[in-house]
């Protein structure tokens, strides 16, 4: 395909107003101020989607998303919603996702790629799966321990996985079954059928052609971002079929078309950026409008803010590198860091502990951003952040880690902390 020139853009930001404007598409400027459930599909439909992580150091990745932007979230409001109120569900945009239910009929052509891809991946279970849809048939909701039988196959990372799994795997990825409920990260299943409304299973895809579906999955991820640079990076994947000049054409299409609007942004010379044009109110109320009290929140690494880390590092100088994968002896801060926001700015990031059964939430180390003074405003922000974090986690204490206790500026921890 030939090189593919980017519009011009025709919006020039300051790097205050890019920054506030990206705090506020997230609901972060500020921040918690939705409400329940109302609040919940509301920044979904926003945004289209929330990364779904099974790891849980102080919540799953979407949990720590929503206490960000929720009045008083507790967990029990998100598991609702995918599981009883079948209002969300778990699948597939940016990896395994968190998206409204009736979206479910636009990801049609990822379902009919995944039954392609794991069928031939899981040759050797392709023949259970009459066996399973059997066996959750007669027997109700079912996870693969529930299924006897001795069969294995290759799996991930080089390692056997059971054949039940894998025609579970099949299964799920294609839509004939569906989640009805976890036991921690433990997948009970059932059929589609008895899960959804027979006219949203059998909803027709509403883009019809692949040109249609690939240019509404790059507005939806313009919108999932709130600023989209045209470069590659991992904020572009499970969009099929769209590679670097095809990606660079659709944009261009969809600024043609007045979906989308081509940015500048006056410290960053040479680069292009895009937004949705619905978001350009939210542009205008940031540019004209008074700036809201500054307030502070707890990020989650894969919140979707945090997704293009390179714009994060630009706009807010902000180095962030999520380092779960990381050897221990070469991460720079650790296992599970979270970044610290107060009005529109990164301050700091911590690194963080909980104890299930003495409901102890620890702070191990924190890192002040360089460059940050730190004053009462901010102090008595972070501390009300801190009291929403322990509510929404049901901390009954906090406490400071050996390497926390010998940093500058966290006495307003020491009052709310209970020394170890």
């Amino acid at each position: 395909m030939q090189k593919i020139k980017l519009p011009p853009p025709t919006q020039m930001l300051s790097k205050a107003d890019a920054r506030r404007f990206l705090m506020a598409h997230h609901h972060l400027w500020p921040p918690r101020k939705l409400k329940g459930k109302p609040g919940i599909m509301a920044l979904f439909k926003h945004l289209g989607c929330i990364q779904y992580d099974t790891i849980n150091v102080v919540g799953r990745n979407a949990d720590l998303t929503l206490q960000s932007r929720i009045n008083k979230y507790q967990v029990e409001l998100l598991d609702e919603l995918l599981y009883k109120d079948r209002e969300l569900v778990d699948g597939w945009d940016k990896m395994a996702s968190i998206y409204p239910t009736t979206q479910r009929p636009y990801f049609a052509r990822h379902r009919a790629q995944m039954l392609e891809y794991y069928s031939q991946r899981f040759d050797g279970a392709t023949h259970l799966l009459p066996m399973v849809l059997s066996e959750i048939e007669d027997r109700g909701p079912l996870s693969s321990i529930d299924i006897k039988h001795d069969g294995k196959i290759d799996g991930t990372w080089g390692e056997n996985t059971r054949m039940v799994s894998a025609a579970l795997t099949i299964l799920y990825e294609s839509g004939a079954v569906g989640i009805h409920h976890k036991v921690g990260t433990r997948r009970v299943f059932e059929r589609s059928e008895r899960l959804l409304p027979k006219a949203l299973l059998n909803a027709a895809d509403p883009n019809p052609t692949k040109q249609g579906y690939q240019a509404w999955h790059m507005l939806r991820r313009v919108g999932s971002m709130g600023l989209a640079h045209p470069g590659a990076g991992e904020f572009w994947l499970g969009i099929l079929g769209v590679k670097s000049e095809l990606r660079k054409q659709i944009l261009t299409n969809l600024v043609e078309s007045g979906k989308i609007t081509a940015i500048g942004i006056e410290s960053l010379p040479g680069e292009t950026f895009f937004m949705r044009t619905a978001d350009m109110e939210t542009l205008a109320k940031v540019k004209t409008g008074k700036a809201p009290k500054s307030e502070a929140a707890i990020l989650s690494p894969l919140d979707n803010l945090m997704w293009n880390r390179k714009l994060v590092n630009w706009l807010f100088d902000f180095e962030y590198v999520w380092e779960v994968y990381k050897p221990a002896e070469k991460r720079n801060y650790g296992y599970y860091v979270l970044p610290v926001i107060y009005g529109d700015r990164f301050v700091a990031r911590f690194d963080p502990g909980f104890d299930k059964k003495t409901r102890q939430l620890t702070i191990s180390d924190w890192w002040w951003q360089e460059g940050v003074e730190v004053d009462d405003a901010m102090i008595a922000a972070l501390a009300t952040c801190l009291r929403d974090f322990m509510e929404y986690l049901n901390a009954g204490e906090i406490r400071l880690g050996k390497k926390a206790k010998g940093k500058k500026n966290l006495a307003w921890v020491r009052e709310l902390a209970i020394e170890g």
